[in-house]
């Protein structure tokens, strides 16, 4: 008897989360020009307003992760996912930079449960040979996710008005939950589609994150290669939140774009991002994935450093969007390799990787913010420090060993 193909609808289902997860996400970017006119933000308030989902994230990273080691991902994903989409309906509801502040955070820390488990769901649910590509795939879908997000969040918006377009937008993550919570279950093995030769294809992936190693979590996280995996993604986070904070402010006001042709450049990075993460996930495992990453972050940082002194935006978002797409590269290398070193704790490892990195999802609004607020809106001062960030994840790389994982 063939093995049954139940593990591809749970791939599905991880693809459509990471698309509603990044459309959620990266609406504000694209609303945050209305939302300052109405509530009177100045540069430094909207930094604030758009760094705080990154600090919520990161500080509820790792608890999130262990929720899902120990209670299991069908659990936890189903409470932070109507809990993230409550909060975006209730973006709508701010009434000053205070309250849209704590919304944002609070909105923050339920998607803060989301990589971390769906990492630990696709381990478990897909053998070895099917687990990177998958990790691929669905940061790609993510980031596809993200890029349409500006359109879609201008549409909207257009629509019904900043308010209602956030309320409107809450509806995608419940939908989810709703086909999600009656179907999926943590252990292949308890599913009733799965027949027993698919059982036979998943029973490594179960065992890795499924059964006990002895090794208790905290320790872990005392890795020196913990340590070097989230500061070359807190390098990669901090240029990456430049796409999807401070991006259409940089071209309605510094390139003076109209907001429709922002809304069309500013999903260059993320869908080219997204290409970038179905490139690696689908590399041949003879190249080696250490230099893969260390080349990419190089690349990035030569491109952005560029990105100023090109005066055509056309050109300019080519450059951009191209420099996403070699940092992406990295996106499956780093989250597989939480996979091995985390094993029966992959939630909480990914997490650990991801708070690291997403602390830039604080730092680089704000310093972007006060940045623009002191050097009379100087976006080459911004991309330069972004160029200095992706060296620093480079050279990151030069020090962890990915390939020694296999």
């Amino acid at each position: 008897m063939k093995p049954t193909h139940t593990r591809y609808w749970v791939v599905a289902f991880a693809l459509a989360l990471a698309m509603i997860m990044y459309i959620q996400r990266v609406a504000i970017s694209a609303a945050i020009v209305p939302i300052a006119a109405e509530l009177h933000l100045d540069q430094k308030e909207r930094g604030l307003v758009l760094g705080a989902f990154g600090l919520s994230y990161a500080l509820f990273e790792i608890p999130m992760g262990l929720m899902g080691d120990k209670l299991g991902v069908r659990w936890v994903l189903t409470q932070v996912v109507l809990l993230w989409s409550l909060f975006t309906a209730l973006t709508g509801a701010a009434w000053n930079v205070a309250s849209l502040w704590v919304i944002r955070f609070l909105f923050g820390a339920g998607e803060a449960g989301c990589f971390p488990n769906l990492t630990r769901m696709l381990s478990a649910w897909l053998p070895l040979s099917e687990r990177v590509k998958a990790q691929a795939v669905m940061w790609a879908f993510g980031r596809w996710g993200g890029a349409l997000a500006p359109p879609v969040a201008i549409f909207v918006i257009g629509m019904l008005g900043w308010r209602l377009g956030f309320v409107a937008l809450a509806f995608l993550g419940v939908a989810w939950v709703a086909l999600f919570l009656p179907w999926f279950r943590n252990d292949p093995a308890e599913h009733k589609s799965v027949n027993k030769e698919e059982l036979a294809l998943l029973e490594g992936g179960r065992e890795l994150v499924l059964h006990d190693h002895g090794v208790p979590w905290y320790r872990l996280l005392l890795q020196r290669d913990i340590f070097f995996l989230g500061l070359q993604y807190f390098g990669f986070s901090y240029t990456w939140y430049f796409y999807v904070t401070w991006l259409p402010t940089w071209l309605h006001e510094a390139r003076g774009l109209s907001m429709t042709q922002v809304g069309l450049y500013a999903t260059w990075p993320l869908a080219a991002g997204g290409c970038g993460s179905i490139v690696s996930g689908f590399l041949p495992l003879s190249i080696p994935r250490k230099w893969v990453a260390v080349l990419g972050f190089l690349a990035t940082a030569a491109l952005i450093f560029i990105i100023p002194s090109v005066p055509g935006v056309t050109t300019a978002m080519a450059l951009m969007a191209l420099a996403s797409f070699c940092s992406d590269l990295t996106m499956p290398i780093s989250w597989n390799t939480c996979v091995e070193i985390g094993k029966q704790y992959t939630a909480t490892v990914s997490s650990t990787m991801n708070m690291l990195g997403n602390f830039a999802g604080f730092v680089a609004p704000v310093v972007f913010g006060f940045i623009l607020q002191y050097t009379s809106n100087n976006y080459n001062i911004v991309m330069y420090t972004m160029a200095v960030a992706s060296i620093v994840s480079g050279l990151c790389w030069l020090v962890l060993e990915p390939d020694a994982q296999r």
